[in-house]
């Protein structure tokens, strides 16, 4: 049997822990554990068993029923290939080398579970703003994150802006506030009637999607 699908499609031959196998894909070689986003396993091989997990504790549950921002996690366990997607988004890793990262929870696809996580909320951000509770990532080990589309890195050494539902993770080393537009719907973001910015300030870096995040088409019941 012959197709170009037996090409650049076939399962990745790296031993890494996390590998990308393509760049909406990714595949952990799992010998142990690992966390993931309920509802993101593809296809596996091997012997492994999924968890639900919540939010990860009352105090991170409580966060997530008055923020939204949290996740709802699986502990993957076993020994085996198991392959992660979500809707076809772009997939990147972040390695940490005991050092942190902030990511918008809903772009965090799988971690290491040796890392600690936790929501924090943006300082200065009212309620009215939205989408202001983040996931910071401590410790050494990977985080795979989901992006629609291609993101850029902006390296930030003066204010930088970026719509809320587009940036998706920075460096815990700078300092966030929310900044309001009245009356600038139609001109920026997706807004109608007025627009919320995250500011970030101090050295470091932010990464922006080239989205403001997927849209839910309205249904009926």
């Amino acid at each position: 049997m012959r197709s170009e699908l037996f090409g650049t499609n076939l399962e990745s031959a790296t031993t890494d822990r996390f590998t990308l196998q393509n760049s909406r894909m990714l595949r952990v070689a799992l010998d142990g554990e690992v966390m993931a986003r309920q509802g993101s396993m593809v296809a596996y091989q091997g012997e492994v068993d999924f968890a639900y997990q919540g939010s990860g504790g009352m105090g991170r549950m409580f966060k997530k029923a008055f923020t939204g921002e949290g996740m709802s996690l699986m502990k993957v366990t076993g020994r085996g290939d198991v392959f992660f997607a979500d809707d076809a988004m772009e997939i990147h890793l972040v390695n940490l080398e005991n050092d942190s990262l902030t990511v918008n929870g809903s772009n965090v696809i799988a971690f290491d579970s040796a890392l600690t996580w936790d929501i924090k909320r943006v300082e200065g951000a009212s309620m009215m703003a939205g989408g202001v509770f983040n996931t910071t990532f401590t410790g050494t080990g990977t985080v795979a994150i989901t992006s629609h589309g291609t993101p850029v890195v902006l390296n930030v050494d003066a204010p930088t802006y970026a719509d809320i539902q587009a940036a998706i993770a920075w460096s815990t080393s700078l300092t966030t506030s929310v900044r309001r537009t009245a009356g600038a719907g139609a001109l920026i973001g997706r807004g109608s009637g007025e627009a919320f910015q995250l500011v970030f300030n101090g050295q470091g870096f932010v990464v922006v999607q080239a989205s403001e995040g997927r849209i839910v088409a309205p249904h009926s019941h």
